[in-house]
């Protein structure tokens, strides 16, 4: 048996925390805990079920799974969970043990008013399982994702342009049934919380049943909303507009850490999940694609594939910052997990309405912010956008894929009506429209009996079933970074919104369930 040694893991690189100071080095016994994610292997093409996929995922990834369990208890370390359908093992120990496994100094940081651990530099695995293992997170716990909300104005204050969720709905011509019943829709959560006083005032307002919502904990977070926390409101937003298409669906809400470990942790926990079983998770959070680690990137990918691949449809918001993501060095950015090409990336547009009908829409886009979009800089062009006319990177001048996929309401301007922390007022952002999509999402499956799974090829198929938007830009005032909406695809809208009807009808008739 060859000698054990280390090798360097370059894809755990982590700069240090930008406007961070560095505080005292973790005490040797202070409790760490990481998730390990082994590497995928390749799955069959033909989609069965979601039970079989799973199934045939654990017996791939178990021997994988048994090299890193041996590692950790070489180290002292304890398993706290291994699954060899999420390709995950969850380890504990001291923060002595685990510098002394993956050869780390860990040290606590501040910024804006929050603590966390975190290290700079790369790892080292030791060369039995560096074969073996995608990614070690958890170990810096940084923040690596923002709510997609924009609230428009104080609770007292009136709105006159914004609408109910399920109003939003009919706009769109979504159909009212079926209602989603047998569904399930997983709610993916970095933070925040629900009251269900609020979901039955919410849900009374629309003349909908309340329906059933439960709270799902993920590495120790839970459902903990408070009128100091403002994600608060993206949960609010994300139960109500979701339950508010789909109100016959059950919704699962996955509160979990915003850590790179959190935020993958949730996305197989809730596509594995065999008591709730969600057929589509929404997720309304997201990151600059650069802000990420490539571990940390790559892993939430695989994990949105592995769910993909489990039948899972995925909707994720594409960001309220325009071209530039919200940061300032003179460049474009797409926002990650949007830019997965395992997701149904969802950006923003503002309308006119008169009555019952919309008469107008554009790009949503107040100057400072709104939908985000472009040319991503990690991904390469996918299958499903092969046939598509993509503008190449502004800053880049390089090809990739195009963000967003779709679009849909979400100018605060023109938003929707919340209940939150027992007060009701408006908000908008791409995080109202990931959850509009999921729920539409679940009441095709519902219709169809079966599972749309990755459906992305069927949208870019069905390119005839959305209305263009053609009218506007994601350009920030003051800059020339962005692009301009037009005739077919763009980078602020994708293919553009949901003729509902039409669509809906499509994608019930699919007989496919493709495999990503």
């Amino acid at each position: 048996m060859a000698e054990l040694h280390y090798v360097a893991f370059p894809d755990s690189h982590h700069e240090a925390p930008p406007h961070a100071q560095r505080h005292a080095r973790l005490a040797d016994g202070e409790r760490v805990e990481v998730s390990v994610y082994v590497k995928p292997h390749s799955v069959s093409t033909a989609f069965t079920s979601h039970e079989a996929v799973l199934a045939d995922r654990a017996e791939r990834h178990q021997s994988d799974i048994e090299v890193v369990k041996k590692f950790a208890a070489d180290h002292g370390l304890e398993v706290i969970e291994a699954d060899p359908r999420r390709r995950l093992v969850r380890l504990g120990g001291t923060a002595a043990a685990m510098g002394a496994a993956f050869k780390v100094d860990l040290h606590w940081f501040a910024a804006g008013g929050a603590t966390f651990r975190g290290y700079t530099g790369a790892l080292q695995l030791r060369s039995d399982i560096a074969g073996v293992v995608e990614s070690v997170l958890g170990l810096d716990t940084r923040p690596v994702a923002q709510p997609r909300l924009q609230r428009l104005i104080k609770p007292a204050q009136a709105a006159s342009a914004t609408y109910l969720p399920n109003h939003v709905g009919a706009l769109y011509g979504i159909p009212t049934r079926p209602t989603g019943q047998g569904e399930c829709i997983a709610i993916i959560e970095l933070g925040g919380g629900y009251h269900e006083s609020d979901i039955t005032t919410a849900f009374g307002a629309m003349g909908l049943a309340v329906p059933t919502v439960v709270a799902v904990s993920v590495d120790g977070a839970a459902n903990a909303p408070t009128t100091a926390d403002s994600a608060d409101g993206e949960v609010g937003l994300d139960i109500q507009v979701a339950g508010a298409i789909a109100p016959g669906a059950r919704l699962a809400v996955y509160f979990t850490p915003n850590t790179d470990a959190g935020f993958a942790d949730a996305v197989t926990a809730a596509a594995t999940d065999t008591a709730n079983q969600p057929s589509v998770m929404s997720i309304s959070w997201g990151g600059p694609e650069s802000g990420y680690s490539t571990q940390g990137r790559n892993t939430l990918n695989s994990a949105l594939q592995d769910a993909a691949n489990a039948g899972v449809t995925v909707t994720v918001a594409s960001g309220d910052n325009l071209a530039t993501d919200g940061q300032t060095d003179g460049t474009v950015h797409v926002d990650f997990p949007a830019s997965s090409p395992y997701v149904v990336g969802c950006g923003g547009t503002s309308i006119t309405v008169s009555g019952s009908h919309i008469t107008a829409e554009t790009v949503w886009n107040s100057g400072a912010s709104g939908s985000g979009g472009g040319i991503s800089t990690a991904f390469g062009v996918p299958a499903f956008q092969a046939g598509v006319k993509l503008p190449i990177n502004v800053s880049t001048g390089g090809t990739g894929r195009g963000v967003p996929d779709v679009a849909a309401d979400a100018d605060p301007n023109t938003g929707y009506q919340v209940t939150v922390d027992g007060q009701t007022f408006a908000v908008g952002g791409t995080s109202a429209v990931a959850p509009l999509w999921a729920g539409f999402f679940a009441l095709i499956n519902a219709a169809r009996g079966s599972r749309l799974g990755f459906v992305n090829p069927a949208l870019y198929a069905y390119a005839a079933d959305f209305r263009e938007i053609t009218t506007g830009n994601n350009i920030p005032t003051g800059s020339s970074l962005g692009y301009n909406a037009g005739p077919g695809w763009n980078a602020c809208t994708g293919l553009g919104v949901m003729v509902g009807a039409k669509l809906f009808a499509a994608l019930t008739a699919n007989a496919t369930s493709p495999t990503a």
